[in-house]
């Protein structure tokens, strides 16, 4: 038999993980045929786009509204190939949001679902695990809490390890990425990363820009602005580069990991980017914004004590949290200046990263013990895992 995958990936984490994922699968089953969401990783490495993941990546409650139309499409158009192709197994990386939709459909035809990276319900919405026992085959988590969450409320779910830890690597050492950045080695480096939506820096984009003229009120810094793969995510970028230019922020383009590897303290948009800092050990002030009324429904609904991912694997709050109406210009300069000031500070918070670190490690390869999981649910001969295992 020739494994057919439908798998999808609505997010760039997400897909980031699916495309080690597919190439895991493949080696296993070197026939396999994937078709689904795809970004373009998940292109490159031979998945077939029935649709393509940038027309998933929308952020809050109320600005998805907008997109409702144009997502259901999509939607209608992805069941449509799962009806003609009729794939052995469904994999869908998070969003879910749209992919729960997806899953019960694919149930009703009989295919089995495996949900990779689990959605965070036990932060908000824990009414939704009755409906994953339903059509969710097996959860792949990998968050070290996530495991117990979810088989105590019935869902089949597994604890496979962060994929990052074995991802996150720099290229460059310091002085080679200081010296090909054009940025100095005795002053020290902010890194201001706003996320990677069109979204997110449309709103986060002038608090940081405020946020650098207000430390600069008070030292010497240098600041290096974060740009996805994709490229500048905003319209009219020409107007922005200009003030970049006029405030002495660095652009650097695809180079986020050494960024964060060689950066003294970062300004991050609360996501999958605070697991990156929190990996490359560096200290870190983090924020997010949504539309006040995504953030007055929402905020009603969230059920855990902090908002970011580090403080909450951590258990508690080790890196300062900026939210909603609390992350300005001041507020965030504020924090970071308290950094600088305070070696101590840093030192303690880069401890505590370490603990963070820890925590998402583990043994094995999380890929590789997804991808054993996956295969075991799947007829048909595979490659031993041993001699095909990635790194």
């Amino acid at each position: 038999m020739r494994p057919k995958i439908l798998i999808s990936a609505g997010e760039a984490s997400g897909e980031m993980y699916a495309t080690q994922l597919v190439e895991a699968l493949r080696a296993r089953f070197p026939d396999a045929d994937f078709f689904g969401c795809a970004g373009p990783k998940m292109r490159a490495v031979g998945v077939r786009p029935v649709i393509q993941a940038e027309a998933l990546s929308v952020v809050g409650l109320v600005e998805v509204l907008a997109h409702i139309p144009r997502i259901y499409g999509e939607y209608r158009k992805l069941l449509r190939a799962a009806r003609q192709e009729r794939p052995h197994l469904a994999i869908l990386t998070d969003s879910p949001d749209f992919h729960f939709r997806v899953a019960r459909q694919l149930k009703r035809m009989g295919v089995p679902v495996v949900y990779y990276v689990a959605p965070q319900v036990w932060a908000w919405r824990q009414g939704r695990t009755r409906l994953m026992r339903d059509i969710i085959d097996l959860l792949v988590c990998i968050f070290p809490f996530e495991e117990s969450f979810f088989r105590q409320r019935g869902v089949n779910a597994m604890y496979a390890g962060h994929p990052l830890t074995r991802m996150f690597r720099p290229t460059l050492g310091k002085r080679e990425f200081l010296r090909h950045h054009g940025l100095a080695d005795d002053v020290p480096l902010l890194g201001l990363l706003p996320g990677s939506r069109t979204g997110e820096w449309a709103r986060h984009l002038p608090v940081l820009l405020d946020a650098v003229d207000a430390l600069r009120g008070k030292r010497d810094v240098q600041c290096a602005l974060a740009v996805p793969p994709a490229g500048f995510p905003l319209p009219d970028p020409a107007s922005w580069w200009k003030r970049f230019s006029r405030q002495s922020i660095q652009v650097i383009e695809a180079d986020t990991w050494n960024l964060l590897a060689h950066a003294d303290v970062v300004l991050a948009a609360s996501g999958t980017v605070t697991v990156e800092a929190a990996l490359a050990g560096v200290p870190m002030v983090t924020f997010y914004k949504v539309s006040p009324l995504s953030w007055k429904l929402g905020r009603r609904l969230v059920k855990v004590p902090h908002l970011t991912m580090v403080n909450l694997i951590a258990g508690e709050r080790v890196v300062p949290e900026f939210m909603q109406d609390a992350a300005t210009g001041q507020s965030l300069a504020a924090a970071v200046d308290g950094l600088l000031a305070h070696p101590d500070r840093m030192a303690a918070m880069r401890q505590d990263l370490l603990r963070v670190r820890a925590l998402l490690s583990g043994s094995e390869d999380p890929i590789g013990r997804a991808a054993d999981a996956i295969a075991s649910l799947l007829d048909a001969p595979a490659v031993p895992a041993a001699d095909s295992r990635t790194s």
